[in-house]
């Protein structure tokens, strides 16, 4: 899976759930909400002020070590 800043926070968690804590990291700890779930991570990482860029990079470094 190749994650982008359209990818579906719920997709990814459903493809690897260890992918969860690098969204603990950024603040969202509302990961059962099944609003969360259906949003994509550019949305996510806007309300949460975070940088979507390195999230990304840290989700596929991860995945790709998998």
């Amino acid at each position: 899976m190749k994650v982008t800043k359209e990818s579906i926070i719920g997709d990814v968690l459903d493809y690897n759930a260890g992918t969860a804590k690098f969204f603990f990291e950024i603040g969202m700890h509302c990961l059962g909400c099944p609003a969360s779930r259906g949003e994509s991570i550019a949305d996510a990482c806007a309300v949460h002020g975070t940088d979507a860029d390195e999230l990304i990079r840290k989700l596929n470094e991860f995945l790709s070590a998998q």
